[in-house]
């Protein structure tokens, strides 16, 4: 687990020594244990630790590294090939590469370290682009052949990690983060219209290649890029994907044979993401995936000295604490418990922000924080995590709709009524039926259904007309789709779209911000596969239960009642009260200098929301974090607002 950078242009003008030297300290966080450097041109490549006062060319890369498989200084990146035609910078864990280095062995391939960069340089060089599809891991790549004067840029297929490019002195700069591109001389800091309305609207970001700064762009998951030196104006070039995930091919297999296969590539993924030189541990919430990873743990590894970490709430609607405890008991694992109040976070907020480089709508992101930071504080090195599961398996409230929905849609009149029925009346779903509302009316006629559920077009303290003069128009947040198989059309779009890409970058910026490497095990191809290639029914049943397969599959290795668990809570904050004792911080925001520099902003309507609130004329909601946030991003990274 790393950070990376490099710039890629016509000629010898890229970063300097000082400027890469700021990009390496910048980038420290994400690999504190080493560095390196490697620069290409026609004449030849050159690399090493400490950067020369000379560091220069048409291809540069830099490397930080966390040191995670092969502890030695043979693993140090950049690195370069037996060969001496492919030079690598790598950000990421390939966690079969044991099986594939077995593989690459019998073709004749060998190897001096025992790290799996050299697997991918090796694996490269023997399939080329093929190799991508054969990765079971999470991973950002920049790859220079020096031979065909190519770069590729490469992430994996969920887009675990991240990597940013942008255009850049005739060239284009890549990195792992936003802010140390913004740190190059020159950075066009314009902000992005639409990606800023998209915030402010519904807190939604990372759903497009796009950033809230125009010039920046993220790859895809599984998206590969290049960049040719013989035509460098051409600037990157889009090779498509190597992997798309299926919502139209559906398996005839029972319930209780899924259940099974299920289990068995759980428990295998698990497996292999547990292969380390490290400490490892796990993040604990006491819903069910978080303690099917620890369970699994267990039953892999019964020798493992295995530690979980908890966020424990002051609000007991939303503590989890005593759910964590039976499975840590269960597990026979060390546990840890933390407990930030708010001013924990109004201390912890800055570093927050700058953390996570762009503005955030949830405050539980800060509960993630404090757990990532709590695991450096015992040593752990690598966490895994059950991020993926409620996007793949239908966890959310929003699923039991869609597959109501789906009914709807193929004439299941009877069957939908009695799963509303009954869905609706379990913990948190009461809204249920104006969920599905937008699902089966037109576009054009679900603005009365979005306001029943909180939503607003053009929230009062938006200026709509400063976007409107941009040609951002309202856009809505729930596709109708097409089909009987709506269901999957929405886990589609959760995983790829409307709320993974968010919660990984969330995961990987809090992870990262204390030199940890956090793992998701649900997040692998096969799996994914799978799952999507089951009938609905075996995902939410048609009782209304969420991730019915997977309870199945669990049985017997996970406690009882925590399959049995029909609420969904996650590491959550007490939001509401801490937002009242935030009162301060967000009032002295929204008379700060950042807030009048923002024209789309109609900061009296602000005023007056935030009063309501105060003085209980409204309820409480997230949108003055979602300001507290957007401001706090402001001050820090001084966008340019003239677009």
């Amino acid at each position: 687990m790393c950070g990376i950078a490099g710039w890629m242009g016509p000629s010898a003008e890229g970063m300097g020594c000082r400027e890469a030297r700021a990009v390496l300290d910048i980038l420290e966080h994400r690999g504190p244990d080493d560095w390196g450097w490697f620069t290409a041109s026609g004449e030849g490549v050159r690399s090493g630790k400490h950067l020369p006062e000379d560091f220069s060319g048409p291809v540069q890369f830099l490397h930080r590294r966390l040191a995670i498989l092969d502890l030695s200084e043979a693993a140090r990146q950049p690195m370069s090939s037996q060969c001496g035609r492919f030079h690598i910078c790598f950000n990421g864990e390939i966690f079969n590469f044991i099986e594939l280095r077995a593989e690459l062995e019998r073709e004749g391939r060998t190897f001096h370290t025992l790290s799996d960069t050299e697997v991918l340089l090796e694996g490269y060089a023997q399939w080329g682009q093929d190799l991508f599809r054969r990765l079971i891991g999470m991973f950002a790549i920049a790859l220079w052949d020096q031979a065909e004067r190519r770069m590729i840029l490469v992430r994996d297929p969920f887009g675990i990690k991240p990597l940013f490019w942008m255009p850049w002195r005739g060239g284009v700069a890549f990195a792992s983060e936003i802010k140390a591109l913004m740190a190059l001389p020159g950075a066009d800091r314009r902000v992005d219209p639409q990606s800023l309305c998209d915030f402010l609207r519904f807190s939604t970001t990372d759903h497009r290649p796009d950033t809230l700064f125009s010039s920046v762009k993220s790859l895809r998951p599984a998206q590969m890029m290049t960049w040719d030196a013989r035509n460098p104006g051409a600037g990157l070039k889009d090779l498509g994907r190597f992997w798309a995930f299926s919502l139209d091919r559906e398996i005839d297999i029972s319930f209780d044979e899924a259940a099974e296969r299920l289990r068995d590539l759980f428990l295998e993924s698990v497996r292999m993401h547990l292969r380390s030189d490290v400490p490892v541990g796990a993040a604990l919430s006491g819903g069910i995936d978080s303690s099917a990873i620890v369970m699994a743990m267990r039953q892999l590894e019964p020798n493992l000295e295995l530690h979980t970490f908890t966020f424990q709430s002051d609000d007991p609607s939303v503590d989890e604490t005593a759910w964590a405890e039976m499975v840590s008991s269960a597990a026979r694992a060390h546990t840890h418990r933390v407990r930030p109040g708010v001013r924990e976070l109004s201390e912890d907020l800055p570093a927050l922000i700058a953390s996570q480089d762009e503005p955030f709508g949830s405050m539980s992101i800060h509960a993630q924080y404090c757990v990532f930071r709590l695991a450096k504080e015992h040593g752990i090195t690598v966490m895994l995590d059950g991020q993926g599961a409620d996007e793949m398996l239908g966890g959310y409230p929003i699923f039991s709709a869609a597959r109501v929905a789906s009914l709807v849609r193929s004439g299941q009149w009877g069957k939908a009524a009695a799963l509303l029925y009954r869905a609706s009346r379990l913990p948190g779903r009461s809204r249920l039926p104006l969920m599905t509302g937008p699902f089966l009316l037109p576009e054009a006629i679900q603005a009365p259904f979005r306001k029943l559920v909180g939503e607003e077009i053009w929230p009062g303290w938006v200026n709509r007309e400063w976007f409107s003069s941009r040609g951002i128009l309202p856009r809505a947040r729930y596709a109708p789709g097409q089909g009987t198989r709506f269901l999957k059309d929405q886990l589609g779009r959760a995983l790829g779209e409307s709320s993974l890409p968010m919660l990984l970058r969330y995961e990987d910026k809090n992870s990262m911000a204390h030199s940890i490497e956090s793992r998701v095990p649900f997040l692998t191809t096969r799996l994914v596969d799978f799952v999507f290639s089951l009938p609905e029914s075996h995902i939410v049943s048609d009782d209304g239960t969420t991730k019915a397969v997977f309870r199945k599959a669990m049985r017997g290795l996970v406690p009882g009642p925590i399959l049995d668990r029909r609420d969904k809570i996650g590491f959550q904050a007490p939001a509401l009260p801490w937002l009242k004792a935030l009162q301060p911080l967000i009032e002295a925001k929204l008379n700060s200098e950042a807030a009048r520099s923002m024209p789309f902003l109609r900061l009296g309507a602000m005023h007056g929301e935030w009063r309501d609130m105060i003085e209980g004329r409204r309820p409480f909601d997230f949108r003055p974090w979602r300001w507290l946030t957007l401001l706090g991003w402001v001050e820090r990274t001084q966008p340019d607002f003239s677009v």
